[in-house]
């Protein structure tokens, strides 16, 4: 099962993608399933689960105090600006699964996790995104399969998508999964593959930020 395990919806202030968008999207690329990890919301990955023709791991990329955090299978929102230790408590709290997005990406500022930080908290964490395909530096998603393997972390993988036309430029292959659990194993089982989104994707985030400005998105 293909899974691209890292997008979002008009949700997040820099995407304007929408349910219809995303679904047709997601069924052209031959994709089994997606997570929806909006920024500091799950609103647009419940909405989706119940739109989707397909499996929708409901996800939140949480901006922590040292940087992003994923939580999947999570149902109660987690708010921004908390420590990692307890935004990853709050994840665990509710039978969810900590995820580190783009660890150590050196272009992306405060919203990457750096390697004191990870490093800190690596014995809570159950899984680290060893490939982004927004990451420009490919050297970087390499660092993070690198402590990966080191800790013996599963890995994932997903397109960061801002928009429809990225998504499936990450993804995890991995067998079916019942639970939280079983995912995490089918992780350990599965691989990941991709492709770089390239430097221009940079705009479809900064776009949105304008056109809110002027107009709301349509939310369909």
């Amino acid at each position: 099962m293909k899974f691209d395990l890292h997008m979002h919806t008009f949700h997040s202030p820099d995407c304007l993608s929408t349910y219809e968008a995303i679904i047709a999207a997601v069924q052209r690329r031959g994709l089994d399933g997606i997570a929806i990890t909006d920024h500091n919301t799950i609103r647009g990955a419940l909405e989706m689960r119940e739109r989707a023709p397909f499996p929708v791991i409901v996800g939140e990329e949480v901006a922590t105090a040292e940087g992003d955090v994923i939580g999947y299978f999570i149902e109660e929102e987690i708010p921004r600006g908390l420590s990692v230790e307890e935004t990853i408590e709050r994840i665990h709290a509710q039978g969810g699964l900590v995820a580190i997005p783009h660890p150590l990406d050196t272009l992306r500022g405060s919203s990457s996790i750096g390697r004191e930080a990870l490093l800190r908290v690596i014995d809570q964490v159950d899984i680290i995104e060893g490939f982004n395909a927004r990451c420009l530096r490919q050297d970087d998603n390499a660092q993070a399969r690198t402590i990966a393997a080191e800790y013996g972390k599963p890995l994932s993988a997903g397109s960061d998508a801002h928009h429809p036309s990225e998504i499936g430029n990450g993804y995890v292959d991995i067998p079916p999964f019942t639970s939280p659990q079983t995912f995490l194993d089918a992780l350990r089982r599965g691989r990941w593959g991709g492709r770089p989104s390239g430097w221009h994707v940079k705009w479809y985030s900064t776009w949105p930020k304008i056109l809110r400005k002027v107009r709301p998105p349509r939310q369909t």
